[in-house]
């Protein structure tokens, strides 16, 4: 993998992450914790560093490309507000291209059960609201399904610590993680984080038939306000169709003035 310098906690795949101290005393602890323990931990120590920034705004480009190299392009803009005591709210509203601006998405994330999810399309002016049978589908004709889209709340998860191994110039542990929720499109997700600052720079995606079907990579991690790192471009690969969604992160700014109103179902039809 190479080294490139975890999006917020909202996306997604966005996010995000780590556990100061563990990288050295690994090994020790080790011996006296089991591997599920030490994946939990380090996924819980992820998120704690992750808390605390309040909101965001951001833009973002999604650059799609088939199995022929064959590109097309969507702007978008982004707004995240953090909720103290359950999941993020987010969200996506299209810009460009003209088929599809004024398209927007809301995600209410929840830590103890599943995200609500809704989209608006205003050609159909109408608000529909995401199932979770159909959260394995695409998001906006992306690699990222509905489901890659929400945050992925610790509590949805079972850990297991597998080993730590080089990532660049970097040292990584590498964690599996379970979904939880039975409608799932994934068996497990594989995960690669530094030691130093749990950042994480990929994750490999398994189908509910264990095979390999998508893999996210991370890189361009900035540091803002001294405190949270969030990487400029994502890229998810599916592995199955030769596709692939390259997402690009700019104009951060954290602690804007954010209207809660516009986290509803009726601001989502005024989302412009």
């Amino acid at each position: 993998m190479t080294h490139t310098l975890p999006v917020p906690r909202a996306l997604l795949v966005p996010c995000l992450a780590v556990l100061a101290g563990l990288a050295a005393a690994l090994p020790a602890q080790a011996q006296s914790l089991s591997a599920e323990e030490i994946g939990l931990n380090i996924a819980t120590e992820a998120r704690e560093k992750g808390r605390g920034f309040g909101n965001f705004t951001a833009r973002q480009t999604m650059l799609l490309r088939n199995k022929q190299g064959q590109e097309s392009r969507r702007e978008l803009r982004v707004k995240v507000l953090e909720v103290e005591g359950d999941g993020d709210r987010s969200l996506f509203v299209f810009d460009e291209p003209r088929d599809v601006a004024g398209t927007a998405m809301l995600i209410h994330g929840h830590t103890d059960a599943a995200d609500d999810q809704w989209l608006y399309l205003p050609a159909l002016t109408r608000v529909k609201r995401i199932s979770s049978a159909n959260r394995s589908g695409s998001f906006m004709g992306s690699e990222f399904s509905y489901e890659d889209m929400s945050v992925p709340e610790v509590e949805k998860f079972t850990y297991r610590y597998l080993r730590d191994e080089p990532c660049g110039d970097l040292n990584c542990t590498v964690v599996e993680r379970f979904p939880t929720e039975e409608r799932s499109g994934y068996l497990r997700q594989v995960v690669w984080q530094d030691k130093d600052e749990l950042r994480v720079w990929k994750v490999e995606y398994f189908d509910r038939k264990d095979s390999h079907l998508k893999t996210l990579t991370l890189s361009d991690y900035v540091l803002y306000l001294d405190r949270f790192w969030q990487a400029s471009e994502q890229n998810m690969v599916n592995h199955l169709t030769g596709k692939s969604t390259l997402l690009t992160w700019s104009d951060f700014q954290f602690g804007a003035e954010i209207d809660e109103a516009e986290f509803t179902q009726t601001g989502l039809r005024r989302a412009r």
